[in-house]
C-alpha cells in the first residue's frame, strides 16, 4: 500500500540551527501517528512542513503519491509553484495550539469561510457541512456566537470542526491542549479520540499527553534533537523503551 505521507531525508534549518536532521518517515492511509519528544525536538516543524507552512531545507515530502514541495515539469522535478501548493494544501488540515479563529466572525462563519473560498461550495452547502461538523464536536448551539464568548476548550473544538469540514486526507494536531486550562483538556482530547475511532483519516498527533498517545495512536515516534530515536506500537514505546534517551524522557514525565 502506498503511504499517504512520505518524508525522505528531510532536513530543516533556521539560520545555523538544524532542527530536522535527515528524517525518513512514512504514514499509511488512515494511520494514527503520535509524535512525542522534548521541546525543540522538531515535532512541530515536521507538521508545519506537511502543511506547507515551512519549506524543507533539503529532502522531499510526498503527499498522496505526489511531491509536496516539488512538481514535475518537462521531465524534471522543480520547486512547486503556488498553484501546486494550494492544491496540495487542500489535502491536509491542521489544528494549532492557539485557535486562530477570526474574532469578528461567528462560529458558523469561521467554519464555513474556507469551504466556500477554497472548495467553492455554495453558502447552503458550506452551512450544511459546518452545522453537521459543529454537531459532531458538540457545539451546534453556538452557531451565532463569537469566539470571545467561548471557553478555550470550545474555541479549540471550533478550530477542529473548521479543519474537518474541509475533509482532508491527513489531519495534523499540534499540541492542541497546551494552551488550555487543565479542566478543559479532557473535552478536547475526547473529541479527537472520537474522530480517530471513526477511522479513515490519517492523523499526526504532536502531543505531550502520554496517556492520550498511548490510547489513540497506532504507532508512536519518539524524536530528539531533530532525529527519530525510537518508534513502534504504543505498548512497545511506553512499556518497553529500548533507548536510554526515551527511558529518561518517560521517567521525567512519570515523575512530573
Amino acid at each position: 500500500m502506498q503511504p499517504i505521507v512520505k518524508y525522505s531525508q528531510v532536513t530543516k534549518s533556521f539560520g545555523d540551527l538544524e532542527v530536522i536532521k535527515g528524517i525518513d518517515l512514512e504514514m499509511a492511509p488512515g494511520e494514527k501517528l503520535a509524535l512525542i519528544g522534548p521541546s525543540g525536538s522538531g515535532k512541530t516543524t515536521l507538521g508545519r512542513m506537511l502543511m506547507t507552512l515551512e519549506e524543507p531545507t533539503s529532502g522531499t515530502i510526498e503527499l498522496d503519491g505526489e511531491g509536496l514541495w516539488h512538481m514535475p515539469r518537462k521531465g524534471a522535478f522543480v520547486r512547486a509553484d503556488e498553484r501546486h501548493l494550494h492544491r496540495m494544501r487542500g489535502k491536509v488540515g491542521m489544528v494549532f495550539q492557539h485557535f486562530n479563529l477570526f474574532p469578528h466572525m461567528t462560529v458558523l462563519r469561521n467554519v464555513t469561510e474556507a469551504p466556500r473560498k477554497v472548495l467553492g461550495l455554495s453558502r447552503e452547502e458550506a452551512a450544511e457541512r459546518a452545522v453537521s461538523m459543529l454537531g459532531k464536536v458538540g457545539l451546534q448551539d453556538k452557531l451565532d456566537v463569537y469566539p470571545a464568548q467561548l471557553s478555550g476548550g470550545q474555541k479549540q473544538r471550533v478550530a477542529i470542526a473548521r479543519a474537518l469540514v474541509m475533509r482532508p486526507m491527513v489531519m495534523v494536531f499540534d499540541e492542541v491542549t497546551s494552551a488550555l486550562d487543565p479542566e478543559l483538556v479532557g473535552e478536547v482530547l475526547e473529541v479527537i479520540r472520537e474522530i480517530a475511532e471513526e477511522g479513515s483519516m490519517a492523523m499526526m498527533l504532536i502531543t505531550h499527553e502520554m496517556d492520550f498517545a498511548k490510547d489513540v495512536a497506532d504507532r508512536v515516534i519518539f524524536g530528539a534533537e531533530g532525529r527519530i530515536v525510537e518508534q513502534g506500537p504504543p505498548e512497545a514505546i511506553f512499556e518497553n523503551p529500548q533507548s536510554e534517551r526515551l527511558q529518561s524522557f518517560l521517567k521525567r514525565f512519570r515523575s512530573s
